[in-house]
């Protein structure tokens, strides 16, 4: 090559020094620039790994993750998406129900065997929904006459035929008493389930919104 270019021996061997550098920089971008494999990060193989397994999610277990809402029981309901009624009174089978939550006043009579020949139920809303924990009354003694009539409707001063039993009386019946409203008669069950029922009827003054005004009108209307 010497004699063909004319080039001197240090010439040449600069070039080929160059030449070489030039063939090694090649092969080092090419072998920088080949595709290779990726992984996952051990996080998330651990996480995966978790879900496969039915546990909990990767936001509950692993730090740094913002967890997701929990997913638990509506509200008024028993765990598991059931609530808990005490059906009593004229019906078949009367007792404690366990019904899907959202279920109605008719479906809690249907899960009793249904109302007895001659029960009255004219003043059963069946279409309500009901919450968990509450009673229904089927025809008990005490219950307001049929006619849908309430007793602000009757004048003042006015109550139900006989004394309302605290221990047994429901939403609809409470609501025949006078200044009970859906909100308060809510309050008095709300009350009776908490404590068990009621041994006196003094323990109406420990209801919510009943003061000593209103005590004084329901005490000769109602017993425990």
């Amino acid at each position: 090559m010497q004699p063909r270019c004319g080039l001197e021996p240090r010439a040449l061997a600069a070039l080929a020094v160059v030449l070489v550098g030039a063939a090694v920089f090649a092969a080092a971008h090419f072998w920088s620039a080949r595709p290779e494999p990726v992984h996952a990060p051990d996080r998330v193989t651990e996480a995966a790994a978790v879900q496969a397994d039915g546990q909990e999610s990767p936001s509950a277990q692993q730090p740094g993750l913002t967890p997701g809402p929990a997913v638990g029981p509506q509200p008024g309901a028993a765990p598991g998406g059931q609530i808990v009624v005490d059906v009593s009174g004229k019906v078949r089978r009367p007792g404690i129900q366990h019904l899907p939550a959202g279920s109605r006043v008719a479906d809690a009579l249907r899960a009793a065997g249904g109302v007895r020949e001659g029960a009255d139920v004219s003043m059963l809303n069946r279409a309500r929904v009901l919450t968990d924990g509450e009673q229904v009354a089927v025809g008990l003694p005490g219950a307001p006459p049929p006619g849908g009539g309430s007793v602000a409707d009757a004048g003042p001063g006015a109550g139900p035929a006989a004394p309302l039993s605290l221990g047994t009386a429901t939403v609809e019946q409470l609501e025949t008493l006078p200044g009970v409203g859906p909100v308060l008669a809510q309050h008095i069950i709300d009350y009776r389930t908490e404590h068990g029922g009621y041994r006196s009827v003094d323990e109406l003054r420990d209801v919510d919104g009943i003061g000593d005004r209103r005590f004084a009108d329901l005490r000769p209307l109602v017993t425990p």
